[in-house]
């Protein structure tokens, strides 16, 4: 049987030179300068995740509005860079995943179950990156809205990593695979977990649909908005704004579409 040819997540490096432009085009729409030389290192890779997710907001604003989302890297790309617009899981990270590998980074697209929460085991319905640097192998997401990683967590069994406030570890599951811990009010929770079967963008197709259109979906339901700051994170879910800095939460509730379109403006960098 002849089949067809294995074909990269997205229009890769390998094979080509890389894609300067646009990736000088990404970096300034996360706020960094493009350098004139670049190490596919753990440290640009902690830089950029960083600077990713407090830039880019996790939305489902398209969602909302019955805007089928494409998973096309060039439709990604326009959105979250030219039109300056964030997403969720299967767009940003499917996106930086294109970004990381036109540095030269060795990428593998995963599908994760999100435990967090969860009294039975989930579906598959989040995507996540294995990035290899020069110096480690790295668990790379900024498609969560929720409390998680601003930079990399190593990609290694039982180790403790801090960063900020918070603490992740990985745990590996006979079933499970990979499970990212968190530290949580004095014990570890599963986070998420992953197997390390190698993804196509075709296979986060069905899942992407079911978050789109299905009734039990939560992403169809009601504004869903958030971004990390250096302190915590700001998020809308429906009509209330959070600012969590530290252990201090602010709430307050969006009576009007103006005050709605300042706090995407304001908060999330969003004109719409």
């Amino acid at each position: 049987m002849n089949l067809p040819a294995r074909r990269k997540n997205m229009t890769g490096r390998k094979g080509r030179g890389m894609d300067i432009n646009k990736c000088r085009a990404y970096f300034e729409r996360i706020g960094l300068t493009f350098p004139k030389e670049f190490e596919p290192n753990g440290q640009w890779l902690k830089d950029i995740q960083y600077a990713h997710c407090i830039t880019v907001p996790y939305e489902n604003l398209d969602i909302l509005e019955g805007k089928p989302l494409s998973l096309d890297p060039d439709a990604l790309y326009n959105k979250i860079v030219k039109n300056r617009r964030g997403g969720y899981c299967f767009e940003v990270n499917g996106l930086l995943g294109w970004l990381l590998e036109e540095l030269g980074y060795g990428v593998t697209h995963f599908f994760a179950r999100y435990l967090r929460g969860e009294n039975s085991i989930p579906m598959r319905r989040h995507r996540v990156l294995k990035v290899e640097a020069t110096d480690g192998v790295w668990l790379v997401d900024v498609g969560i809205g929720e409390v998680a990683p601003r930079v990399p967590v190593r990609l290694v069994e039982g180790e403790e990593q801090p960063q900020f406030e918070e603490c992740y570890r990985l745990d590996t599951d006979e079933f499970l695979g990979w499970v990212l811990m968190d530290y949580y009010e004095g014990q570890w929770r599963p986070f998420y977990s992953f197997t390390e079967e190698e993804q196509l963008d075709v296979d986060y197709t069905a899942a992407s649909f079911y978050c789109e259109k299905h009734p039990d979906s939560p992403f169809n339901k009601a504004p869903m908005l958030a971004i990390k700051t250096a302190e915590g994170r700001v998020t809308i879910d429906g009509n209330v704004l959070k600012i969590v800095s530290g252990e201090s939460v602010q709430s307050r509730v969006l009576n009007t579409p103006e005050e709605v379109r300042e706090a995407y403006k304001s908060y999330f960098f969003l004109e719409v």
